[in-house]
């Protein structure tokens, strides 16, 4: 049994070789379905007893640098209107908001690189976006697996995110392994 499942999209975000014992990491993919899927088969696989995902965002409130913890996520692109609010899966009982019970910061997951604004994220208070983290939490949740998350802020979520991204997206991965060390794993 795994004791800690790190799920990352990218190796380019995270090298697995770096991890510490106890700890595997799974390349997930970019997007909810590869990570919904991956998800499923690592927990199936590894059955371990926290599920940590790591990742890049933009972000959307201002006043936000470096290494946080996700304290819930949301989709930000599920828009089913009329049969359900934005963010909420129609039809369905499952939780629209999704919490990891840490942290401070709230993550909008959806299948799209943001580059413009996007009222709805404001007046939701989202803070920073990303394209897997509700996959993650949604799996977690439904094997009753607990979850936690960090997103490393590489850039604003603007017409020029995707040049920020590529020149920051390396840049967290000393920040994650280090806390990951620091306060999840002596955590027990």
């Amino acid at each position: 049994m795994t004791q800690v499942l790190v799920l990352t999209a990218l190796q380019s975000e995270l090298q697995a070789e770096r991890a510490p014992d106890g700890v595997a990491v799974r390349y997930c993919g970019v997007g909810k379905i590869n990570t919904a899927i991956a998800t499923t088969l690592a927990l199936n696989e590894l059955k371990p007893r926290l599920v940590v995902n790591y990742g890049t965002c933009g972000k959307i409130s201002d006043g936000l640098t470096g290494l946080l913890e996700v304290a819930h996520v949301v989709q930000r692109d599920m828009m089913a209107m009329p049969l359900a609010p934005r963010g909420v899966t129609p039809l369905m009982s499952d939780e629209a908001v999704l919490a990891s019970g840490f942290g401070g910061v709230i993550c909008g997951t959806g299948d799209s690189f943001v580059t413009a604004a996007d009222p709805w994220l404001i007046e939701n208070k989202v803070d920073v976006v990303d394209m897997e983290l509700f996959a993650v939490a949604h799996a977690c949740a439904r094997f009753g697996v607990p979850w936690r998350a960090f997103k490393f802020i590489t850039d604003d979520a603007n017409d020029v995110a995707h040049e920020h991204w590529t020149a920051n997206v390396a840049n967290g991965e000393d920040l994650f392994w280090d806390l990951l060390r620091s306060e999840i794993l002596k955590a027990g």
